[in-house]
């Protein structure tokens, strides 16, 4: 008999989920955590944290956004970080007991420990207090998730020179930012420290910026960004970091500029955790950046052991590590519940404006060979979007010219990311430009954003119709 059915390393999205849902289904469960506190990066160091951030952020600015006479709100750049992020601590602390308490009810065994893969069937676990045992089990879950990427040449080891999750604990706010890697989370810093009136100079070696959004969505956010101030410097590498004795900090660019600044973030992407956690024992071999390789079922090559979330690499969301999670535990034990990560994926990126997708772009949809037409709506042109100060804000849906039905949204703007499930639940249920017509939406409201843009689409389709005969 084994001790365990089923052992989690790592209590992050995909540990949590995994855990509870075989637990549910009748089945002895542990998760083994190194760190005090469950949730991973998605509640410590990287979703919440990040996130609680932005909206500080955000609510520190309303006054410039929607202006009252004679009231103005500025940022005291001497508060650290940590300061600013009150609200951050708040939540962190109630999702820890959420998650603590769905463990307990579920009666999933929560050891705390560096937990090591023994064999297919064994989990070594090195307690806090230096104890060491070794469990057995039926199978294992991988969901040891990942961390910035730290090149060797950056010098890490400098107050001011700090990784995405170090940010987070800065001593006081910038007057000045140098932020490294253009991607997902170099953009939403970048975005979120500009707010609090901070100068940031974002460096990217590629060409453009997030080029998986839609063309034009992105531009509208690249204006944005330029507008508040950041400058984007495409096509560069940083080539040296150098403190210096000022307590600045210098980073030299392959075309030979020099940027100075206060603080410089590295944000050029992540690592699995997955160096000390007894893959060899297992024959596991990690591919690039630690990332491991599995199924539709996140079935490693060894038939015992699965591996969810971050640590298998893209995606790399909480939401989708999540339901990772789940689907291994079901295909663990044949629990006929879910077998495969949903088709349609919701996309959201949290700089300022937020952007978020479903479903293909314009581009994406033509390149299929789909015969498109294209529907938008402004903010400016509701007036939610101009009570909430957001004139700039814009939603574009791809419908298909034949049947009429949503393919694919994108939105740039206040709420970017609450809106788009109208429109995943919109092509799931395969609706499109007649039925968002038809809808009655709350006003004022920017979900009415929707129904204009089918209005838009449908004038679009009578210039077609009028063209084509003509």
């Amino acid at each position: 008999m084994s001790d365990y059915d089923l052992i989690c390393i790592g209590c992050g999205p995909a540990g949590e989920k995994a855990a509870t849902q075989a637990a549910y289904f009748g089945h002895k469960v542990a998760i083994i955590e190194r760190n005090s506190s469950p949730g991973g990066a998605m509640v410590n160091t990287g979703t919440i944290a990040s996130k609680s951030l932005r909206e500080t952020a955000l609510l520190c600015s309303a006054f410039r956004r929607r202006p009252l006479p004679a009231s103005e709100v500025t940022v005291d750049h001497k508060l650290s970080v940590a300061k600013l992020m009150a609200q951050r601590y708040r939540v962190q602390y109630q999702e820890h007991d959420r998650i603590e308490n769905s463990l307990d009810r579920s009666g999933v065994h929560v050891i705390r420990g560096h937990g090591r893969i023994a064999g297919p069937d064994s989990v070594t676990v090195e307690a806090i207090d230096g104890e060491t045992r070794t469990l057995t089990t039926k199978f294992i879950l991988i969901a040891t998730g990942s961390s910035p990427a730290r090149p060797e040449h950056i010098p890490f080891d400098h107050e001011h020179v700090v990784d995405a999750d170090e940010i987070l604990e800065l001593a006081s706010i910038p007057d000045s930012l140098v932020v490294v890697g253009g991607g997902v989370i170099g953009c939403e810093y970048a975005c979120t420290f500009a707010e609090l009136g901070v100068r940031v100079t974002l460096v990217h070696p590629r060409a453009a910026l997030l080029e998986f959004i839609d063309a034009e969505c992105r531009d509208h956010l690249l204006r944005a960004m330029a507008d508040e101030g950041i400058d984007i410097r495409l096509n560069t590498s940083i080539t040296e970091v150098v403190p210096q004795d000022s307590g600045t900090v210098v980073a030299r660019c392959d075309g030979g500029d020099e940027l100075h600044c206060d603080v410089l973030l590295w944000a050029a992407g992540r690592c699995s955790n997955t160096g000390d956690i007894g893959l060899d024992q297992a024959g596991i071999v990690p591919g690039k950046r630690g990332l491991i390789e599995v199924n539709d079922s996140y079935q490693t090559g060894v038939p015992s052991i699965y591996a969810a979330g971050d640590v298998i690499g893209f995606p790399a969301l909480a939401s989708t590590s999540m339901e990772q999670g789940r689907i291994a535990a079901c295909h663990m034990f044949e629990i006929d519940f879910k077998s495969r990560l949903a088709d349609l994926l919701p996309f959201g990126l949290y700089t300022i404006p937020a952007v978020s997708s479903v479903g293909p772009t314009q581009q994406q949809a033509t390149d299929d060979g789909r015969d498109v037409v294209v529907g938008r709506a402004q903010y400016r042109q509701n007036v939610r979007g101009r009570m909430l100060g957001d004139e700039q804000g814009m939603i574009k849906c791809v419908f298909d010219r034949r049947t009429r039905r949503l393919l694919g949204t994108t939105i740039v703007g206040e709420d970017a990311t609450e809106l788009i499930h109208i429109a995943q639940f919109i092509i799931t249920g395969e609706g499109g430009i007649d039925d968002l017509i038809g809808a009655c939406f709350n006003y004022p409201s920017l979900s009415e954003l929707y129904k204009y843009a089918a209005y838009d689409a449908l004038q679009a389709l009578a210039a077609l119709d009028r063209e084509q005969a003509a």
